[in-house]
């Protein structure tokens, strides 16, 4: 997120409240939107603020995705002055750390940083199993998200049958965490593909920087991709209408007993993902659902691990 031409779009809802901001943003996965960030400075109405490109920018695509939501959201849009966004989301970037085995981190964190990370999350531990190091810049996917951290913790509970020794695909890669992780656990190679040019390449770059690089490769694109090869686990922390629009095209391009972990939608919508999974392969089982913490309007963040025959 470079360029001089930015807008910067405001996006007002009553009652405020961060789950909803959450909800708003998934909805919006589908436009090209670069960033997101509460705003709830004190003296001014709390609101989502999300960052586009002008050229990008188009206000009847955005009213048409905020007219089906629950709630009335409001907007506006502004120009917004040059600076450095890379330093920016990096100074709002904070340590992850995930149990005792994963950790994730930019370089500009502190040993005081990652150890007041650890209180905050009840760590005990002063190590992590897993370490990973990113530069944030502006792609999607830092890991503080729920659903990352349900993907992750999916990953952790399957790591023999899943991910050592496999070949692994992370769809929607964003900064690369999963299939960083991945390599770091023993997979024996992994492919991600983001339809965002930024993400890929800041997938890229980061896999170079936890030096798995040999074994993570990166690409600009959509499912299609997938037909370069088969995998043994795909990941997909994605919106629930684009797992189900591409839900044919992970399967057929999983190896015979393959593995999908799915997260990036509510509880609610598993019956629907998994429903479509028995039709398109019968014999798929959902062998584990997590769900993690309640958001607005009583739905909870879900992820599925579906195996096929």
């Amino acid at each position: 997120m470079n360029s001089n031409e930015y807008l910067e779009i405001s996006l007002f809802f009553t009652p405020f409240d961060e789950e909803y901001a959450y909800i708003i943003e998934a909805e919006l996965s589908d436009l090209p939107y670069d960033s997101f960030m509460i705003d709830e400075t004190e003296g001014v109405q709390p609101c989502l603020k999300a960052y586009i490109g002008k050229e990008d920018y188009d206000p009847r695509a955005l009213k048409l995705v905020l007219s089906a939501l629950e709630r009335k959201v409001t907007f506006s849009a502004n120009m917004v002055p040059p600076q450095n966004w890379n330093l920016k989301w990096e100074q709002e970037f904070t340590p992850i750390v995930i149990g005792s085995d994963v950790l994730i981190r930019s370089l500009n964190h502190s040993d005081d940083d990652i150890a007041l990370a650890r209180i905050e999350a009840g760590v005990k531990s002063r190590r992590s199993r897993y370490n990973i190091k990113i530069n944030p810049q502006m792609a999607f996917g830092t890991g503080h998200h729920e659903t990352t951290r349900m993907m992750i913790l999916s990953m952790i509970a399957r790591k023999e049958e899943s991910i050592r020794g496999k070949v692994i695909l992370d769809m929607g890669c964003g900064t690369g965490i999963l299939g960083i992780l991945a390599v770091k656990m023993g997979a024996k190679r992994a492919y991600g593909i983001d339809i965002d040019a930024v993400a890929a390449q800041s997938a890229f770059d980061n896999a170079y920087l936890n030096r798995v690089s040999r074994r993570f490769e990166t690409y600009y694109g959509d499912a299609s991709l997938l037909q370069m090869g088969k995998y043994d686990t795909i990941l997909a922390n994605i919106h629930r209408n684009i797992i189900l629009q591409d839900l044919r095209t992970y399967l057929r391009s999983l190896r015979k007993g393959g593995t999908l972990i799915l997260s990036g939608f509510y509880d609610t919508d598993c019956a629907d993902i998994i429903s479509e999974a028995e039709k398109l392969s019968p014999g798929i089982s959902a062998e584990r659902t997590l769900t993690e913490k309640t958001v607005a309007d009583g739905k909870t963040w879900a992820c599925i691990t579906l195996v096929t025959e």
